[in-house]
């Protein structure tokens, strides 16, 4: 009863998140100087023709007026139509949708299959030359822009050594669509061509974007585990001759990878509004490019748009991980209650 009641108020929170979030957004994108009536109607336009675009937008009405219709479309499922693509933001964002949640995807399975081993590796030897070294990579995976990162991987990868392809996200046709993501999609449809294809386009973004997660959460496993490791339960099983790997693997990491697991909402969040910069870099069609065309023309319903389909999927990653630190320690719920 205690988690049904705690996953209950998580989803009762989700909505005045929401709503602040788009507020917010709302209001800035009202405030900039930038005229989005001018913008779409040309440097050429008169004022006459500007005027009647802006009350054709609504652009003449009050901020709050504006606001509440905005409101009343969300409530009906309509975002409205976008100024970039001038198709209705919905269709857009559906459209674009998969490439970034794929590209979140692999940049996040890569920073937990490299991270959990480096920092349990980098603890459990504890002041050598191999500590020391993954140290100054954490560092520097914490301190290196993406984008100049990424820029670095294309000009060597795939300039230099032409190893791997420096943007786009497939070359030829796509696999059937079924989920939107290509790699699954190759997968169930037994396209190995398209999978190739989709698995040597996403190496350079992901690893770039996956370089912070990488070394955030090395660091907090590197210090779970070297604070697990002086744990009374650890002593006794070593006293009790169970073998080092046996200790580690059922008892250390098992207590050690708490805040880690509770970083990992914070680090896809992270990583979901990396992919900005890192999709404009390696032209990959996803919500990220989407956003920065959508903010150079300060098309404020797809902005808007991107601005609500990341709060949703972010705050429902959070969630899912607070249920799973939940269910691997109830205490849990005491303590953030408290």
């Amino acid at each position: 009863m205690e988690v049904r009641a705690f996953v209950f108020k998580r989803l009762v929170l989700l909505f005045p998140i929401l709503f602040g979030l788009l507020l917010l957004v709302f209001v800035i994108s009202r405030v900039v100087p930038a005229d989005p009536a001018a913008l779409l109607a040309g440097p050429m336009a008169g004022r006459e023709q500007v005027e009647s675009l802006r009350h054709q937008l609504g652009l003449d009405r009050p901020l709050y007026a504006q606001f509440l219709s905005y409101l009343v479309q969300l409530g009906k499922g309509d975002l409205g139509s976008s100024l970039y693509s001038n198709r209705p933001v919905v269709e857009d964002l559906i459209a674009r949708f998969p490439a970034t949640m794929e590209l979140t995807l692999v940049a996040m399975t890569l920073a937990i299959g490299l991270g959990i081993p480096l920092g349990t590796i980098a603890a459990l030897r504890r002041n050598s030359m191999i500590d020391k070294g993954l140290t100054i990579f954490s560092v520097g995976g914490l301190s290196i822009a993406s984008f100049w990162l990424g820029l670095m991987c294309q000009l060597f990868f795939g300039m230099y050594l032409n190893l791997l392809p420096i943007g786009g996200r497939i070359v030829g046709a796509p696999p059937t669509t079924v989920t939107g993501l290509y790699l699954l999609d190759s997968l169930i449809t037994g396209s190995l061509g398209a999978l190739w294809s989709s698995v040597v386009h996403l190496l350079l973004p992901g690893l770039t974007l996956s370089m912070p997660a990488i070394a955030t959460i090395m660091r907090f496993t590197r210090s779970g585990v070297l604070d697990s490791l002086q744990r009374d339960y650890v002593l006794y099983e070593r006293a009790m001759g169970l073998p080092e790997r046996v200790v580690v693997v059922k008892y250390v990491l098992r207590n050690a990878l708490n805040a880690t697991i509770a970083q990992i909402g914070l680090i896809f969040g992270a990583l979901l509004a990396g992919t900005v910069a890192i999709e404009t870099v390696f032209d990959w069609p996803g919500l990220g490019l989407y956003a920065v065309s959508s903010i150079l023309l300060f098309d404020y319903k797809a902005i808007l748009g991107v601005t609500l389909i990341s709060g949703i999927t972010y705050v429902l990653v959070n969630l899912g991980v607070d249920i799973l630190l939940v269910l691997i320690d109830p205490r849990g719920i005491r303590r953030q209650e408290a």
